[in-house]
């Protein structure tokens, strides 16, 4: 399993509100915006920061992003090191396969594979 980017995720109240103030002062660009989640980033889209307000199907906000080649490789070394699964391993309706897991300090991380 490779892991192919890692994106930070901010909770906010307004998303429009936050958007714009890190568009204005870090100059980053719009890449995604789904209405509860903008991902913003730079030109050469290296650098990323997702802002969210509520995940649509989960029942918490992740922490940060993880994009792996292989998701399912991923939900099952997570089972095996006996991880905390607070969401389940899903396709969701946006085109992405995911599961979210706790890590020992409480973090929630998003780990994620785009489907074809």
């Amino acid at each position: 399993m490779t892991v192919g980017r890692v994106v930070p995720i901010l909770t906010v109240p307004d998303i429009d509100a936050a958007r714009a103030a890190y568009i204005a002062t870090l100059g980053l660009t719009e890449v995604m915006n789904h209405g509860w989640i903008v991902t913003l980033a730079d030109a050469e889209h290296r650098h990323q920061l997702s802002l969210m307000t509520r995940d649509q199907t989960a029942p918490v906000n992740p922490t940060v992003s993880v994009e792996v080649d292989d998701v399912d490789a991923a939900y099952r070394a997570a089972i095996a090191a006996g991880l905390t699964i607070v969401h389940p391993l899903s396709d969701e309706p946006w085109g992405v396969r995911r599961f979210f897991f706790a890590d020992g300090a409480g973090n929630t991380v998003n780990v994620l594979s785009h489907r074809g």
